[in-house]
Parts: C-alpha cells; structure tokens; sequence
C-alpha cells in the first residue's frame, strides 16, 4: 500500500550519518492520525483515506463535522487531509497511523503551506530585475516598467508578473529522504527544508518520481 501521513513541523537541526557528514534536517511530528473515513471504488470511484490529525474540542466543531466523526466513532480531530491510494484494502476507519509508517531511506513528497510574505513588488516576487540608476531614470529603480503593447492588444496578458500577494500557499517539496525516524515519540527527520513556519501543517506521502 501506498503511504501518506499528517504532521506538524517542529523546526531544523542537524545531524551526523555514518561517514561524518552532516546532514541539515526538519523534524516533523507525524501523527499519530486516526482513518477517519475510507472510500472505496464501489462506493464512491475512487480509493482513498480520510486521515484526522491532532485533538479538538468538541465545541470548535460544528454539527455535521461531529456526526461525521460520530460516524467513525473517532475524537473530533482539527485537521482532515484525504490521501488518494491505489490499494487500501488492509486499513479500516479507526485505524491509528504512526510515524513508523514510513522507513529511513524511504523518499517523500512533502506539501504544507508556505510561509506569507505579504505584498511585493515585481523584483521580489518575480525576480525581476531593476532599472538603470543613471541619466536620470528618476525614482522609479524597481517598478515593473512597460505593460506591453499600445493601442493593440489594449490590455494586459494575464499571467504577466505584477506587485501582489506573495507566499502562503500550497507548496511541494519532492524526492526528499526519510534520514531518521523517533518511533516512539512519532518524530521524522527528512534531509532537507519543508514549506511552511514551524508549527505548520505538513502532510509526507511517498515519492511520485522515486
């Protein structure tokens, strides 16, 4: 079966492997995650696994979220993440998964929400570069310059890289290897920056080009 798992970034560290190296790491705090719901191709077209991760109140809830976890029969749980698995015969609703799901050497994709920048101009968002600071370009160094043509098209393409919102949305970091795994404490180190700030919600699931 095909492995995923809901996490929370702890931070950054390093670490020393066998030859001496170090090897800059994030410790993430995967799971432990309760199946929550569980879809079938029968059922619904599809195979997949609801995952619920860290407790909440009850309170925090509102009706159909708690009938839903009625249903499972499981704690209401502040993050929902579905993984789409080809074969997920062997797990059932109720079934707790730990960080022990994943093996050192194994490689993952990882996904979480990066961290937000607010807004930007063009040079930092887009990586532009700056106008001339000679002959009198006048204050206007790191504006975006000329918007395309004139009387034709009349318009601006879309897609063309303008001042705005940066950051804080959903990244995926790939072919990233699992370094070490704390069983007993659900902690995975992966070689490697994730998105997002600490405390941040992360979810590992395997490799897509391993």
């Amino acid at each position: 079966m095909q492995k995923g798992i809901i996490g929370k970034k702890i931070g950054m560290t390093q670490i020393f492997n066998e030859a001496g190296k170090v090897v800059p790491v994030t410790v993430i705090e995967a799971g432990p995650c309760v199946v929550v719901q569980k879809k079938t191709v029968e059922n619904d077209g599809y195979a997949a696994l609801q995952l619920g991760y860290g407790d909440t109140k009850v309170q925090r809830v509102n009706k159909p979220m708690k009938g839903h976890f009625d249903k499972a029969d499981v704690a209401c749980k502040s993050t929902l993440k579905e993984f789409k698995f080809e074969n997920c015969e062997s797990v059932n609703v109720g079934d707790i998964l730990k960080a022990d799901t994943f093996t050192v050497g194994d490689i993952v994709d990882v996904c979480g929400i990066s961290k937000g920048k607010g807004f930007q101009g063009a040079i930092k968002r887009h990586n532009q570069h700056r106008l001339k600071e000679t002959h009198g370009t006048g204050p206007v160094h790191r504006q975006p310059g000329s918007m395309g043509a004139c009387s034709s098209p009349s318009r601006i393409f879309k897609g063309k890289g303008m001042a705005g919102h940066m950051g804080a949305e959903q990244v995926t970091v790939q072919n990233l290897e699992i370094v070490k795994i704390d069983a007993e404490n659900n902690l995975i180190a992966i070689k490697g920056a994730v998105p997002g700030p600490k405390g941040g919600i992360i979810c590992i699931v395997d490799g897509v080009k391993a």
